[in-house]
């Protein structure tokens, strides 16, 4: 099988409806073997992380899920290996697009191998994409909790970190703790 993000477009879907939106992507889908794995809503697209099997194509999974909104971008699945810079950056557009997961992943790379308090600050910014992960998926309580582990690795954070204002950053974490109240927010 092979994995796909495919995003379209959001057109008037809050992440109150991402399970209703995960039913009906597989009810398209189910009778030609294609795996949805999970569905989050973000402000301009729904992303679905879908598997679909070699003897199937991607086309027509997208020609059943524009039935439910328009086509925005899709891509495959693979592992890229990049250079720190280029990864931290690429993972700072996808948490700016509100594609969470997808900077997790990105994120994920160099925080292997990275050390000490350097690997404390992204273990925080890749916590901050995961709690985004599920208020997009309606998990509002998951996502707080998941903010609060968050604090803790950016315990340490301040100033700048590749562009990256890990202060405000901290701060708009902390708000979102304190009121209950999640606001997604661009760094």
């Amino acid at each position: 099988m092979q994995r796909y993000i495919i995003h379209l477009k959001n057109q008037n879907y809050s992440p109150k409806q991402s399970n209703w939106l995960l039913n009906k992507a597989r009810s398209l889908v189910s009778d030609i073997g294609v795996i949805v794995r999970d569905t989050r809503v973000a402000t301009r697209h729904i992303e679905f992380d879908t598997s679909v099997p070699e003897n199937n194509s991607i086309e027509e999974v997208i020609r059943r899920f524009t039935t439910i909104s328009p086509l925005s971008e899709y891509e495959p699945i693979v592992e890229k290996r990049m250079e720190k810079h280029e990864a931290i950056m690429k993972a700072r557009d996808l948490l700016n697009d509100e594609k969470y997961w997808g900077a997790h992943e990105v994120l994920e790379s160099v925080w292997k191998d990275a050390h000490h308090e350097e690997k404390e600050l992204l273990n925080g910014i890749i916590l901050i994409a995961a709690a985004f992960v599920h208020d997009e998926k309606d998990e509002s309580s998951i996502c707080i909790a998941i903010l609060s582990r968050a604090m803790k690795k950016l315990s340490k954070a301040e100033g700048l970190y590749f562009g990256m204002n890990l202060d405000e950053i901290k701060k708009r974490v902390l708000r979102i703790i304190e009121t209950g109240k999640i606001e997604r927010f661009t760094i």
